[in-house]
């Protein structure tokens, strides 16, 4: 039978107040729905922020693996080769480390500087090697609107903070490592005091708050009634 949801229990922020707490370096839960009726949670800040101690915090207490949401663009811009044939899932990348500045790579001190080295706005393909102990994962472009992903979330938070589209997290796990059901989550969230989002609920705010048409052409036409002002969107 399934479990009480995540949002029964925690009222789900407001996309104005995950935006905030992106802005100021804060790391959120944010639960996705599946399509069993089940809920999973992954937490999430956005990248430029990222500090050894939040790369512990997700190592030690998410559990998950600590990957790093980027845009295709700036997954190009990296020149990041694909965990697998692209034909049928490009998204997730291989593995990075930073060039320079590190030890064995796998440390928090280590996977913060890799994360802030990718997400430089002059970073460059020789920064990073592959592989390493950051994951990357390209993200769809149009977001959430596209696909109601973790990374897609976070890069989207990122952005409307006014930050680099750049996004760590990670998946919420139990003891055993299976993902952390709703009643779980709601556990983790206040023990850590981490504000709880639903990343479903984000994909209304584009849509409220952005242009989502665009122009594509605009004319006129003449009838023998009237002259008439088009416009193709």
């Amino acid at each position: 039978m399934r479990g009480i949801a995540v949002i029964d229990s925690v009222p789900p922020a407001s996309a104005d107040q995950l935006i905030s707490e992106f802005r100021r370096g804060r790391k959120v839960l944010l639960v996705l729905d599946q399509s069993d009726g089940e809920q999973t949670g992954v937490v999430a800040m956005a990248a430029e922020y990222c500090e050894p101690d939040d790369v512990t915090f997700m190592a030690r207490k998410a559990r998950g693996l600590v990957s790093l949401a980027l845009t295709e663009e700036r997954c190009e811009q990296l020149n990041l080769s694909p965990m697998v044939d692209p034909a049928t899932s490009g998204a997730v990348k291989l593995s990075i480390e930073a060039s320079t500045g590190i030890d064995t790579g796998i440390s928090a001190v280590d996977r913060a500087r890799t994360v802030r080295v990718a997400v430089a706005a002059d970073a460059k393909p020789s920064d990073l090697v592959q592989s390493g102990h950051i994951f990357p994962v390209a993200t769809l472009s149009g977001g959430v609107l596209i696909r109601t992903g973790a990374a897609e979330a976070g890069v989207d938070l990122a952005s409307l903070a006014g930050l680099t589209p750049a996004a760590v997290f990670a998946a919420v796990l139990d003891a055993k490592g299976q993902m952390a059901n709703a009643e779980a989550l709601v556990d983790f969230a206040e023990q850590h005091e981490l504000t709880v989002g639903r990343v479903t609920d984000l994909a209304d705010y584009p849509l409220n708050h952005s242009r989502t048409v665009d122009l594509i052409r605009r004319g006129k036409a003449q009838t023998r009634h009237r002259h008439y002002s088009l416009s193709a969107h």
